[in-house]
Order: C-alpha cells, then structure tokens, then sequence
C-alpha cells in the first residue's frame, strides 16, 4: 500500500511538470492559458502560432507519463517479487498519478491540459499493444473526420476495451476511469460536436 501510495505521488509530480508553459516562456510567446481553450497541453501551444513548440509539447507530455511508468516498474520490479503478475499495481498507481498530474497540476491551480498525451504515453508503456491501437484508432478517426477531438475521445474510450481483450483487468479499470476523466475534461469540445462546430484538423 505505502509503494502504491508513493508511486502515485511520484507520478503526479512527473505528469504535473507543465512542458506547455515551460516551452512557451522560454520562447517569449503567448501564454497559452491566456488563448484558446486556456489549457496547457499541444493543442493550446499550437494556437500561439509555434507548430515546432506545439510538436514539442506533445511529445514531452507523453514522454512524462512513459517516464514515470517506467521509473516506477523499474524500482517496484526490485522489490516485489518476481512472479508479480505485469503491471504490478505501483506501476498503475504511477500511471494514474502522471495523468492526474497532467490534468489537474497543484502548481497551477489544478487547471492543466486534458491528458491524451500522457494518457497515450503511459498506455503504451503499460500496454504497448493498446498503445498503438490507441494510435491507430485516432489517425483512423481523424483522417476520415478531421476532428482531433472526436479522435481522441474515441481512442480513449476504446483502450480499456484494447486493455480487456489483452487480459489485463486490472489495466482496463484504471483506464477507464482516466478515459473518464478525459472526457470530462473535453466537455466544451463534445459540446461543439453536438453543436456540429468543433474545428476541424487544418482550420483556424
């Protein structure tokens, strides 16, 4: 309980780092919480008109959450024993703190980005698998819809079906309850898409 415990805080403090606001003060552009949607993730960077700040942000966003899965299976696979069954709850534990992080960081008033990096990056650690389903499922979606959002909702949605069919219960739990999060998280975009408004991949 106490690894778990302090696997999840560890993973909060990784996924909380705010690459978005990081990466945009240190390049002298527009706050992005003062833009946009006022999160702090890719997408929102994009709209200060830095594509190569945008593309950084997404990749370091995953990078955390794959950074602090990996840390913690490192050093939970020292400690427990070695017919611990993968993922050992600290390594879940983790992957859920870096989400929450990322989503609701303490530093900034707990009002962060909406997680589909993070979420993809400690998928893809967890379950590389369901990682790439998510992947493929989101480029499938936002080819034919152009919609970066319904994308990701819907590759969010499916991952603890991916988790499932891979026997990992456990793993699916977890990700539902993140992919729930997510969604909430994108409340204005499904409210766009029900409006039938929601931007388009390639419009401004």
């Amino acid at each position: 309980m106490i690894l778990n415990f302090l696997a999840l805080v560890f993973g909060y403090l990784c996924g909380s780092i705010p690459f978005g606001l990081i990466l945009t003060a240190l390049a002298g552009t527009a706050d992005p919480r003062s833009i946009g949607s006022g999160n702090i993730g890719a997408t929102n960077v994009l709209r200060t008109g830095r594509k190569d700040l945008a593309a950084l942000t997404l990749f370091l966003d995953l990078a955390k959450g794959a950074a602090a899965v990996l840390i913690v299976a490192y050093l939970a696979g020292r400690r427990l024993p070695p017919e611990t069954a993968w993922p050992p709850p600290p390594v879940l534990a983790a992957a859920m703190g870096a989400f929450l992080g990322h989503v609701y960081p303490v530093w900034l008033g707990f009002r962060g980005g909406k997680g589909v990096a993070t979420f993809l990056g400690c998928l893809l650690i967890v379950a590389w698998p369901a990682g790439l389903a998510f992947i493929a499922v989101w480029l499938g979606a936002a080819i034919i819809t152009r919609l970066s959002s319904l994308a990701a909702l819907l590759a969010s949605a499916l991952s603890p079906a991916f988790l499932f069919a891979l026997d990992q219960t456990s793993s699916a739990i977890v990700f539902a309850l993140m992919a729930v999060l997510l969604w909430i998280k994108h409340a204005p975009n499904i409210a766009r898409l029900r409006a039938g408004n929601e931007t388009r991949i390639g419009k401004s």
